[in-house]
């Protein structure tokens, strides 16, 4: 497509992503046409749509970006989650898009805080020091950093972000899609995007219904997958929990205790009742997700921090000159705001907004708790000094933008990866053996690590959370077995709701996405679709070249299992 129909098609190729800091991004919506036209289309700012862009964009293509809220990097920014990585990602184990990514935030840090000379020396920055990665940072920093990646494609016309827009509809051609309907989340207007390959990069596969691609749903039952951890029969209403996250800082000797939270009363007393069964109140010890026994629930935000304080700790005073903060601060996304009682997918628009504002109660509570009741290891309860921080994570009630979500609906694929390819004690069943890896898939086109990771569920499952082994994307989970020219993008690839566990995190989701551009751009150039790239040998290893002559890994070293 030529760059003058492009801009044609957009409006004069405004991007709202070059007005999403000034707090106006949708306003470039009202200079763009009812029909937009482009090369590829992606629906969804999350770390994967964010990838596919930097993948089409790189191979010359034109693309808009929907996101439904105004900070595109999903999980890192609007859902307030620091990145969920495995050991060796200082080393290898990532695109290196991805690593650009976190040597932008390290360096972010650098230019724009007053650091230590010890921190802003450090190779390996982690700015929180939390516990969960090695790199902790606030999501207001990674949008800054992400911007920054994408700003030269929209300044040239060649990208278009829509903020607040969201897809509500879906024309289809055959076996091919013609057209998505997209709407303006602030004005309700309504327009069309055309394009040779659409991408469904939403945070629960919303493209997927829209455009009568084959999907599944929640638990499937083992005699379709073999997963060790299924159930006998499908259980498409049993999905993994979600979370409202929320940032917060101490403040000593003050005192920032919010108003009690309308639900109080209710998850200040609730018990989950799982299976197997929690240790008790929901406030108080956790259930431990590897041996689901008690696990002894410590906090506390004062000095150097301990416990659940540290855990997801985007900013540790130790790193920045003194003075220049008061306290650190923590993202609060536990097993203790985790909310089970109602699903966001399989539901009506009403009944989840129902569900988001009692899982935002359930955040409030536990914040709540934390300053008025949590019994401190010095005889004393609460922690008043403990503020809500609304400023870091954009909000006016304090609460993360969007849910975190873990599960998503997920094409019914050319290739399905179940637990027995992936997971360590499966893997050793089916083998016969201890020195295991993970199955090695020809068509690789990324790579990624994690454990099994499935929080509590809609079902009543509690944690399911066991070993797996440093695995491979396989293109086949990329490629739904009808439509042609669709492409997952996000957490919606060809997995079980047991693999979903270790496919769902941060760099796996850019690995994804950024496979799912780069197969787009691939197609549009060698006039293929992704199913004939998979099935000839010759043309997926020109595929498989290209990806890797651009930095992305597809085969990992021999490792240790986790």
């Amino acid at each position: 497509m030529q760059r003058r129909q492009f801009l044609e098609g957009c409006g004069y190729g405004i991007s709202s992503l070059l007005l999403a800091s000034s707090g106006l991004g949708s306003a470039s919506a009202r200079l763009i046409s009812r029909e937009i036209t482009t090369d590829v289309a992606i629906l969804g700012g999350g770390l994967g749509g964010v990838a596919a862009a930097l993948a089409a964009l790189r191979a010359g293509k034109t693309v808009v970006m929907t996101e439904p809220t105004d900070w595109i990097g999903g999980q890192l920014t609007q859902q307030a989650v620091p990145p969920d990585e495995h050991p060796w990602i200082e080393m290898f184990g990532a695109n290196a898009t991805y690593f650009a990514f976190r040597r932008g935030v390290r360096q972010y840090y650098r230019d724009h805080y007053p650091m230590t000379p010890q921190a802003r020396s450090n190779p390996k920055l982690n700015p929180g020091n939390g516990s969960v990665s090695k790199l902790c940072h606030e999501p207001k920093v990674a949008l800054a950093v992400l911007t920054a990646m994408l700003a030269p494609y929209a300044s040239s016309g060649k990208l278009l972000v829509l903020l607040e827009h969201a897809p509500v509809g879906a024309e289809m051609d055959g076996d091919k899609v013609r057209s998505v309907t997209i709407r303006d989340l602030r004005s309700g207007d309504r327009r069309t995007i055309l394009a040779p390959y659409f991408l469904d990069a939403t945070e629960m596969g919303d493209v997927l219904p829209l455009a009568g691609v084959e999907h599944v749903v929640g638990f499937e039952p083992k005699s379709e997958t073999g997963d060790r951890n299924a159930p006998e029969v499908y259980q498409p209403e049993n999905q993994q929990s979600f979370t409202c996250c929320f940032a917060a800082d101490y403040a000593p000797g003050e005192d920032h205790t919010i108003d009690k939270p309308a639900e109080w009363d209710f998850w200040s007393k609730y018990v989950p009742k799982l299976n197997p069964a929690w240790p008790g109140k929901l406030f108080g010890d956790a259930a431990d997700p590897k041996t689901l026994g008690a696990r002894k629930f410590t906090f506390d935000p004062t000095g150097a921090g301990t416990g659940f304080w540290v855990y997801r700790r985007i900013l540790d005073t130790k790193n920045f000159a003194e003075g220049a903060f008061a306290g650190g601060m923590t993202l609060i996304n536990w097993p203790q705001n985790d909310y089970w009682l109602g699903n966001l997918i399989g539901v009506t628009p009403e009944e989840a907004d129902r569900h988001i504002a009692r899982a935002k109660q359930l955040s409030l509570c536990l914040l709540y708790w934390l300053q008025t009741e949590f019994p401190r290891l010095d005889g004393g309860t609460g922690y008043k000094g403990l503020r809500l921080r609304p400023d870091v994570v954009g909000t006016t009630d304090g609460l993360a933008k969007h849910p975190y979500i873990r599960e998503s609906r997920r094409i019914k694929a050319e290739f399905t990866v179940v637990e027995s390819m992936v997971g360590t004690d499966a893997r050793r069943a089916k083998l016969g053996r201890d020195d295991v890896e993970a199955e090695r898939f020809p068509d690789s086109v990324g790579v990624g690590s994690y454990r099994i990771d499935l929080h509590p569920s809609s079902g009543s499952d509690n944690y399911i959370d066991v070993s797996s082994l440093p695995f491979q994307i396989p293109l086949g989970s990329l490629i739904p077995q009808r439509v042609e020219n669709l492409v997952p993008a996000c957490k919606n690839l060809g997995v079980t709701h047991i693999t979903n566990g270790c496919y769902r995190l941060h760099p796996v989701e850019w690995g994804i996405g950024e496979a799912a551009g780069a197969l787009a751009a691939h197609c549009i150039d060698t006039k293929q679709v992704p199913r004939e790239v998979r099935n000839s040998p010759a043309k997926l290893k020109s595929f498989q070249n290209k990806l890797v002559a651009q930095g992305v890994e597809i085969e990992w070293p021999k490792l240790s299992p986790r």
